[in-house]
């Protein structure tokens, strides 16, 4: 997809050699909290719960934690008060960062995440200043061992936008709309999906290569691994990762 940014791929590579499972269950907890509070608890009716549901499962979430987490979100159990939010914020190079929060205390995640950005030559920016270079999209990373033709034919059939052959596979880009229909069509033709996630995807890219793109990938690292952070977006197309 032109202008996809290259971030997704070093957060995929980056995701295989990391042992961080309670880190892990924490994110998907809060996802799912979230989720509930917002929209409910039934799955069926609340697609956002729904995908974080089955994310929790593929990640081994024991199902008394899904079901804590969903009691917590609706206030049948007593829990702590998460509150969403999203950073927005330039890295060096002018890369554009997004950074979506779940916490219990702003005042101490937004000094964190300040000092995250300007530690990495980075700086933190207003509210919409980098938002809009950004679209909600689905995504779906199928098997590079997969029949080309045949996820070509499943995936456009079935209403997706774009398809690329990427080195960890076949990647499938949505509409949110259609992410559902997408997905069920690549399962029932057999095909193995390593990723399936509605995110953010950059419209236009910065491409960054040596000290540089060191300093932006460290960038984008540190806030990932921030506990408050749950999702990490940029436009970095970084040379030779």
């Amino acid at each position: 997809m032109a202008g996809h940014s290259k971030w997704a791929n070093i957060k995929r590579r980056k995701a295989q050699v990391d042992d961080q499972k309670g880190r892990v269950f924490s994110r998907l907890s809060r996802e799912i909290m979230v989720a509930a509070r917002e929209g409910g608890p039934n799955p069926d009716a609340n697609p956002r719960l729904r995908e974080a549901i089955r994310k929790a499962r593929e990640a081994n979430l024991p199902a008394d934690n899904v079901q804590r987490a969903i009691l917590k979100g609706t206030g049948e159990l007593e829990g702590v008060g998460f509150e969403e939010f999203l950073y927005e914020g330039y890295g060096p190079g002018g890369v554009a960062v997004l950074v979506e929060i779940v916490t219990d205390n702003r005042r101490r995640t937004a000094a964190a995440i300040r000092h995250l950005f300007g530690k990495h030559g980075g700086s933190l920016g207003e509210a919409g200043c980098v938002s809009w270079m950004f679209e909600k999209k689905g995504v779906l990373l199928v098997s590079p061992a997969a029949d080309e033709d045949v996820v070509l034919l499943t995936a456009l059939e079935a209403g997706a936008q774009d398809v690329s052959r990427l080195p960890e596979g076949y990647e499938v880009v949505t509409d949110p709309r259609d992410f559902d229909r997408v997905r069920s069509a690549l399962e029932e033709a057999g095909l193995e999906l390593s990723e399936a996630e509605i995110t953010m995807v950059s419209r236009t890219s910065v491409r960054l290569s040596g000290e540089e793109a060191r300093r932006a990938v460290e960038l984008l690292e540190a806030l990932d691994e921030h506990e408050d952070v749950q999702r990490v977006h940029a436009n970095l197309d970084a040379e030779g990762e």
